[in-house]
C-alpha cells in the first residue's frame, strides 16, 4: 500500500542547470527535498512510487526543462523469468558468498569503489569521491537500509576478497539498489547484473513485489544496459507501465 504524507512535512528545491552525466550537449535540473528524520521511510516510500530516488537524507528526482529522457524503472519479482544468459550469469557467480552487513562504511568498500570507478566512470561526477563522502552516501540516512557484499571463495587465510558491494534500501513494496559496484578486473562475472539478478531472487523470497533500478535513459550507453531486464516497468505521466517486447 502506497503510504501518504502531508505535503507541509516537506519543502522542495530545484537545483541550477548543469551538464547532464547521461546524453551529451544536455542539461540537468533536479527537483529535491531532505527527508525528515520522523518518518524518513515512509517518506521516502511514497516519493519512490513518483519517481524520486534517495541519496543520503535528500530524495531527488530529474526536473529538466528540455527532457524528460530518465524515467524510473522497476522489475517485478513475482512474474520475473530467468533468461537462458540471466541463468548463466548466477551460475558463474554460485561461488560467491554473500554478506548482508549493516549500512557502516568500510575502507575495503572504499577502495573497490575507487577502482570501479576509476575503471569504469573517470570522468563521471562520483570519480572524486573521498572517504567522507563515501561514509556519508552510506551512513547519512534516516531510512531502512543495509549493504549486501559478495565475496570471492574463501582460503585458508581468511574470508575471500571482496568482488562487489550494493546500498540497497528496503522499501514496503520491494528492494531499492541506491548504488552498486565492483571490481572491474573480473569481466567474466558479469558482475554489474549478477547483483540485479540476485536481488530479484531476494526480493522474492522476501515477499516483495519490486526491485527498483534507478533511471534507465534511453539512449545513454551507461543506463541503456536496464532494458534488458525483462519484464521491467517505467513510470510514465498514467503511472507504472509494462515496456512491451520490441520498445
Amino acid at each position: 500500500m502506497t503510504q501518504h504524507f502531508a505535503p507541509r512535512q516537506l519543502r522542495f528545491f530545484l537545483t541550477a542547470p548543469s551538464p547532464c552525466p547521461y546524453l551529451p550537449d544536455r542539461e540537468e535540473r533536479k527537483v529535491f527535498a531532505h527527508l525528515p528524520l520522523s518518518d524518513g521511510p515512509g517518506v521516502n516510500d511514497a516519493l519512490t512510487q513518483v519517481g524520486f530516488r534517495r541519496s543520503q537524507n535528500i530524495a531527488y528526482r530529474p526536473a529538466c526543462e528540455a527532457c524528460d529522457a530518465c524515467i524510473s524503472a522497476r522489475l517485478p519479482v513475482g512474474e520475473y523469468t530467468f533468461s537462458r544468459s540471466e541463468r548463466r550469469v548466477l551460475e558463474r557467480n554460485a561461488d560467491l558468498s554473500r554478506h548482508l552487513v549493516e549500512a557502516e562504511a568500510t575502507m575495503e568498500q572504499f577502495d573497490l569503489l575507487r577502482r570501479y570507478l576509476l575503471a569504469r566512470h573517470a570522468q563521471g561526477g562520483m570519480a572524486d569521491m573521498t572517504w567522507p563522502d563515501y561514509v556519508a552516501m552510506v551512513e547519512d540516512t534516516a531510512v531502512r537500509t543495509h549493504l549486501i557484499e559478495y565475496r570471492l571463495p574463501s582460503d585458508d587465510r581468511g574470508p575471500g576478497d571482496l568482488a562487489a558491494c550494493v546500498l540497497v534500501d528496503i522499501l514496503g513494496d520491494g528492494l531499492s539498489l541506491v548504488y552498486s559496484f565492483y571490481d572491474p578486473t573480473i569481466a567474466k562475472r558479469s558482475l554489474g547484473s549478477f547483483v540485479i539478478l540476485d536481488h530479484v531472487i531476494q526480493a522474492r523470497l522476501a515477499e516483495l513485489a519490486y526491485v527498483y533500478l534507478g533511471y534507465w535513459v534511453p539512449g545513454s550507453v551507461k543506463m541503456d544496459y536496464k532494458a534488458r531486464f525483462r519484464p521491467i516497468e517505467l513510470l510514465k505521466p498514467s503511472g507504472w507501465m509494462r515496456l512491451r517486447d520490441g520498445e
